[in-house]
């Protein structure tokens, strides 16, 4: 396969935000928390009571009273299990923050067909089945094609496709998202499926969303949506 050499990635600075919470979360568990809270002092109040104004004649019943002590244990445990998911779900929230913010300025793989073109070099990666011969078509974020190309493509899960940002006519184009559309027929002529991924620097992450987002070329991923981080080669392939 032709391929042109990826220009050097620049240096991103990335400044750390704060975590927040989920409005909706926060809501839920502040209603459920309350409400369970006010049951409990409220079966605390009547349970008291209850005790307070016993018929000496008429006692409470023992198998009633120890009812009562098993629900009053049941939710007192509820309540500390409530503020034990709370504190987990803090600590998660803290591990995805500190996960994400460890990729910024390192070179990560995802499945996709769109990424930038910076500094006059993008980069895709093919997964090629078998021997094919693969067109490439390469479009500009308003759907114009300014790249076509046919090449012969050995068999491979990994075969990355350098572009530099020129057109057929030779015109270097602009700086922006570009997306590849790869198409292949085998030695008889059949059909081959091109699954391509995207290559780039995750230049910052966004804290504010609950999973945090990861910025490759201009789209946002989760971290899970990663599949690979690389050391991006300078030399053709």
């Amino acid at each position: 396969m032709t391929t042109t050499n990826a220009a050097t990635a620049p240096t991103v600075v990335s400044g750390t935000t704060d975590i927040p919470k989920s409005s909706s979360s926060n809501s839920l568990s502040s209603t459920t928390g309350s409400t369970l809270a006010g049951n409990f002092q409220t079966f605390l109040t009547l349970l008291t009571t209850q005790l307070q104004n016993q018929n000496p004649l008429d006692p409470l019943d023992t198998n009633q009273f120890t009812q009562q002590l098993v629900q009053f244990a049941g939710v007192e445990q509820q309540l500390k299990t409530n503020d034990q998911l709370t504190s987990l779900v803090s600590l998660q929230q803290t591990a995805q923050a500190t996960q994400a913010l460890g990729f910024v300025g390192k070179t990560a793989v995802v499945d996709g067909a769109s990424t930038r073109l910076t500094n006059g070099a993008a980069t895709w990666t093919l997964g090629v089945e078998q021997n094919s011969n693969v067109a490439i078509t390469i479009a500009s974020s308003t759907g114009q094609n300014v790249f076509t190309g046919n090449y012969p493509v050995t068999a491979g899960a990994n075969q990355a496709f350098n572009w530099d940002g020129k057109g057929n006519d030779g015109t270097q184009w602009p700086a922006g998202n570009y997306t590849l559309n790869a198409s292949g027929k085998d030695s008889t002529g059949n059909n081959v499926g091109i699954p391509s991924e995207v290559q780039g620097v995750v230049d910052s992450v966004d804290l504010t969303a609950s999973p945090p987002l990861l910025s490759i070329g201009g789209q946002s991923y989760t971290t899970d949506k990663i599949k690979r981080v690389v050391r991006p080669s300078t030399s053709s392939s």
